[in-house]
């Protein structure tokens, strides 16, 4: 991916620990490295196939004025998310916020936080079989469309299904979304968890009947095993009530694992 890069760019901004900071003021700098296809711009020599590095940085000061941080950790976040909301070109960007004149009593040159932010593309899948398990779905999908931290958001048709596991209960409401997101891999599993909760979610039964039921597939290509969080998901591969879904959307979406896409999953699957 190409870059676009501003360095040094001189902010005059009221953040800090200290009551002093706020009040007083200082001079903050910000180094931006913005990741764009340029390739269509420079071939056309037209700005409105790239990004406007100008109309970036004045983005970058509005934040930067608009508002009193207590950390740069703040500051820089705020500003990355910022521009990836507002230049829908900028796949990912890394952000720097120096402080220079922080408040330390020893000599320095400066201090710093440098962070990284981008669109990820991520699957869904979604389940319900107590209440209104349509109302509650599409209550889902609604709030995913409106976090300010997902875009693009792609729903597939809802079946309906056997239950998987525990067998001994209704049938399932099933559907998958793709959609990008600057949440990190566990950030999204939070919100994704809030979202069940607001459906008043239990875990009484493995497996069992539940209201909400929210799994994360996939996350770019990445390959997660922790504790609370497995990607891709490490039994999708054996559930039809995924993969159809999935192949909907993203038929040839390769599984980082098993190297084969998902369609190609769903119909082996089918022939079994």
């Amino acid at each position: 991916m190409d870059k676009i890069c501003i360095d040094e760019l001189k902010i005059f901004a009221h953040h800090g620990v200290f009551e002093h900071e706020n009040v007083n003021g200082q001079n903050f700098f910000i180094n931006a490295v913005l990741y764009v296809d340029t390739e269509k711009a420079g071939m056309r020599d037209d700005l409105s196939c790239s990004v406007d590095y100008s109309a970036v940085c004045a983005l970058l000061e509005r934040v930067m004025t608009a508002n009193v941080f207590r950390l740069i950790e703040a500051a820089a976040q705020t500003a990355a998310e910022a521009v990836l909301r507002e230049f829908p070109q900028v796949r990912s960007i890394d952000i720097e916020v120096r402080k220079p004149e922080a408040p330390i009593e020893m000599e320095f040159r400066s201090v710093s936080v440098k962070i990284t932010r981008g669109w990820h593309r991520a699957m869904i899948a979604l389940g319900s079989n107590k209440g209104d398990s349509r109302g509650y779905i599409e209550h889902a999908v609604e709030q995913l469309c409106a976090c300010s931290h997902i875009r693009s958001v792609r729903c597939s048709e809802l079946i309906v299904t056997k239950p998987y596991g525990y067998t001994e209960q209704d049938d399932f409401l099933n559907g998958a979304v793709m959609c990008e997101t600057m949440l990190s891999p566990h950030g999204l599993l939070e919100f994704m968890q809030s979202v069940e909760n607001s459906a008043n979610r239990t875990r009484e039964i493995h497996w069992g009947p539940r209201t909400l039921d929210l799994d994360l597939i996939f996350y770019d290509d990445e390959i997660i095993s922790e504790p609370d969080l497995i990607v891709p998901h490490p039994d999708m591969h054996n559930r039809l009530f995924v993969l159809e879904p999935a192949a909907q959307l993203a038929p040839y979406y390769r599984h980082p694992v098993l190297g084969v896409t998902v369609g190609q999953l769903y119909e082996r699957l089918k022939k079994k």
